[in-house]
C-alpha cells in the first residue's frame, strides 16, 4: 500500500498538519491521547514522517560533510566508512565531496556548503602552494570543521594526523637496513604538508646513516599513472636505484608497473615500501611493505571531535587540539 502525505493524513483525522508535525516530534502540548490517536492513523493509513523536511524547518540539515582529494585511494574510503559510522550513530547522514586536488573546486564546495547544506565539515585539504585565507572570510559564520591528514596549520580547527615523520623516518631506515643505497622518494605535490614532512622524515634517515642526500632521488609524480609512468621508468633506467619509498600506493603501483615492463626483479632488483591502507597489498605479487596509517580510526575520531563541537562539548578553535596517531610498518615480500 502507497503511503499518504501529512496534508491527507491531517485530514483523515481532521486535525492540522502542525499537530500532526508535533506529535511526530513527540511535542509536550499535545495530549497523549491525540498522540496515540495519530500514530495508530499513520500506522493504519501507512504515513512516513519527512525527517529530512523536519530538520530543514528546525534549521538543522542532520548533515555533515567530508571533503577529501580523491576518492580512489583506500586510506580516504576507509576514513570515509569511520565518520560514517559515527555519523549513523547521531543521526546524522553525509555528504562527499572529492576535490580531486584541485583547490578552486575546494573553495566553490565550502562556500556551497555554507548555504545550510551541511552543518559541519571534516577535511583533507586539496594544498598549500595558494592562498587558503578564504576560510577567514566567513568569521563568525563559517562550519565548525575538523582537518585530517593534509591539513592547513595556520588555520585553527582540530587536526587529526598520524606520525609521517617518524613512519618516513623508519620506513627509508628499512630499506637501508636491507643494504639500499640509491633510495629514491616518490612524492606528489611535495609542497603539501604531508609531503614535506615524509620528505624530511626520509632525508634525516639518509644522513643518520651517512648516506649522501641526493636531490635528483627526490620524484616529484603526479595523480596521473600515464605521466606517472616515463616519470619512474626514467628513473629507474638512468638513476641506479635500489629502494623506492613511495610516498602513496598509486606511485608504489606504477613502480610495480614499470618494473614489470623493464623486467625489473622486486626485491631481487629494487625494493619498495609505500604508504598504503591498501587491504589486497599481501596479495600482490610480490607483497607489498607498506606503512599503514589507522585510516578508520581516524576517520571515527575526527567526527567525534566534530559532533563534540556540534554538541557544544568542544571548542573548535583549539589550535593545540592536535591528534597524533601512530602508523606500523607492515613488513612484506617487496623488501625482503
Amino acid at each position: 500500500m502507497a503511503g499518504i502525505n501529512i496534508k491527507q493524513l491531517a485530514e483523515a483525522l481532521n486535525l492540522s498538519t502542525s499537530t500532526i508535525s508535533r506529535a511526530f516530534r513527540n511535542n509536550s502540548g499535545i495530549k497523549q491521547v491525540t498522540k496515540d490517536l495519530i500514530l495508530a492513523k499513520a500506522k493504519e493509513l501507512n504515513y512516513q514522517p519527512n525527517h529530512y523536511a523536519s530538520s530543514l524547518r528546525d534549521q538543522k540539515s542532520k548533515t555533515i560533510a567530508i571533503i577529501v582529494p580523491e576518492l580512489a585511494n583506500n586510506y580516504f574510503s576507509q576514513a570515509i566508512h569511520g565518520i560514517e559510522k559515527v555519523a549513523k550513530g547521531h543521526g546524522y547522514n553525509i555528504l562527499i565531496y572529492a576535490t580531486e586536488d584541485d583547490f578552486e573546486k575546494e573553495v566553490d564546495v565550502i562556500t556551497h556548503l555554507h548555504n545550510g547544506r551541511a552543518e559541519g565539515i571534516i577535511i583533507s585539504v586539496s594544498g598549500e602552494a595558494v592562498n587558503h585565507n578564504y576560510l577567514h572570510e566567513f568569521g563568525a559564520k563559517r562550519l565548525p570543521m575538523v582537518q585530517f591528514d593534509r591539513v592547513y596549520e595556520d588555520i585553527d580547527t582540530p587536526k587529526i594526523i598520524t606520525d609521517d615523520y617518524e613512519s618516513s623516518f623508519k620506513a627509508t631506515e628499512h630499506l637501508i637496513d636491507k643494504g639500499c643505497k640509491r633510495i629514491a622518494f616518490l612524492v606528489v605535490q611535495n609542497d603539501l604538508s604531508i609531503g614535506k614532512v615524509r620528505e624530511r622524515g626520509y632525508v634525516d634517515a639518509l644522513k643518520k646513516h651517512g648516506i649522501a642526500v641526493d636531490e635528483s632521488l627526490v620524484i616529484n609524480c603526479s595523480n596521473s599513472y600515464e605521466e606517472n609512468d616515463p616519470i619512474i621508468k626514467h628513473a629507474l633506467q638512468n638513476l641506479h636505484i635500489d629502494g623506492i619509498f613511495a610516498s602513496v600506493e598509486r606511485l608504489a603501483f606504477a613502480t610495480y608497473y614499470a618494473c614489470y615492463d623493464l623486467n625489473i626483479n622486486i626485491p631481487l632488483d629494487l625494493k619498495i615500501i609505500s604508504f598504503s591502507s591498501l587491504e589486497i597489498a599481501p596479495l600482490l605479487n610480490p607483497s607489498l611493505t607498506t606503512v599503514t596509517q589507522p585510516a578508520v580510526e581516524i576517520g571515527s575520531l575526527a567526527a567525534k571531535l566534530l559532533f563534540d563541537i556540534l554538541n557544544g562539548k568542544g571548542e573548535q578553535k583549539e589550535a593545540k587540539n592536535k591528534v597524533v596517531l601512530a602508523s606500523k610498518i607492515i613488513y612484506r615480500t617487496s623488501t625482503n
